[in-house]
């Protein structure tokens, strides 16, 4: 009797732990009854008859993502690759539909991203589908939350994460970008230049200006001191012929030792004889006398 007690317990036992079942946190599990859907069961501990019920499937409720990889064209006939990233989740108050409506999720939201892609990009020029590739996104999301949603799936984000053009685009690309960079350039180098050039003719322009003004001022104290040393020559019975010579050949005279200072020098002085002084003193004699003649015979 002990034994049959024993074995009814034992099978009460079984019965009992095998109708118990956990389901962990964010997991739904459907329970079917005879192969007829019963109830859907969220986190806890949970009993089922034994034989009777059976747990089908768990579902995972929490945040998903599928990526899709798409090639397109765009309107300016260049073949792209876009990556689209949809993120869904399945609406917990209705994990049976997204059981027993649709056999494979992933690949309904990936038929809808093709059609949505393949509808928008080629609309597009490849500059702007980088541009506009929010506006491609919230398409994409526009048009999967309307039909996956009575599904029982909610669509939470859609992004577009790459956009990759055929290599010889992207080398074309990177030298257009380079010519035009180094088009730029060179106008800020031609721009530079330009207003070294003007900087230099104004620094030059002033400079001669002030050299000019050096000079004349120059001119203007040698005269005058040519016109006292007349004056101081003449007071001594030196008449302006003389006077005028005398100076002459002393200037000569400093001019050969300014010459002679400079160890440096290559002037040459000609004619540099020792009769140079009065020769050319003479001539300016002669020629000082006959403008003296000319200017008395046409008074």
């Amino acid at each position: 009797m002990d034994i049959q007690l024993y074995i009814f317990l034992a099978v009460v036992a079984y019965l009992i732990l095998s109708g118990l079942f956990t389901v962990r946190q964010e997991t739904a599990a459907v329970v079917e009854r005879f192969g007829k859907f019963h109830s859907v069961r969220h986190a806890g501990l949970h009993l089922k008859i034994p034989f009777l019920d059976k747990v089908v499937k768990r579902l995972n409720l929490r945040i998903q993502q599928l990526d899709v990889m798409i090639d397109t064209k765009t309107l300016d006939n260049v073949f792209i690759k876009t990556k689209i990233s949809v993120q869904y989740q399945i609406i917990r108050s209705n994990a049976k539909d997204a059981y027993y409506r649709l056999e494979n999720p992933n690949d309904q939201i990936t038929s809808y991203v093709f059609d949505v892609v393949r509808a928008e990009v080629p609309k597009l020029k490849l500059d702007d589908v980088f541009v506009k590739k929010d506006d491609i996104a919230i398409a994409v999301k526009s048009e999967l939350q309307e039909a996956m949603q009575s599904y029982g799936y909610d669509i939470i984000k859609a992004l577009v994460t790459d956009i990759d053009p055929d290599e010889q685009v992207k080398h074309a690309m990177n030298r257009i970008n380079a010519a035009e960079r180094e088009k730029t350039a060179a106008e800020y180098e031609s721009e530079a230049q330009r207003i070294r050039i003007v900087a230099v003719a104004k620094a030059e322009a002033e400079s001669k200006k002030l050299q000019g003004m050096g000079i004349a001022d120059q001119r203007r104290e040698i005269a005058r001191g040519l016109e006292e040393s007349v004056k101081m020559l003449n007071s001594v019975n030196i008449n302006a012929q003389e006077a005028s010579a005398l100076i002459v050949v002393t200037q000569h005279y400093d001019t050969l030792h300014s010459i002679g200072a400079n160890n440096r020098s290559n002037m040459v002085l000609l004619p540099n004889t020792p009769t140079a002084a009065s020769s050319m003193l003479n001539d300016l004699v002669a020629a000082m006398t006959a403008a003296n003649k000319i200017n008395n015979e046409n008074p």
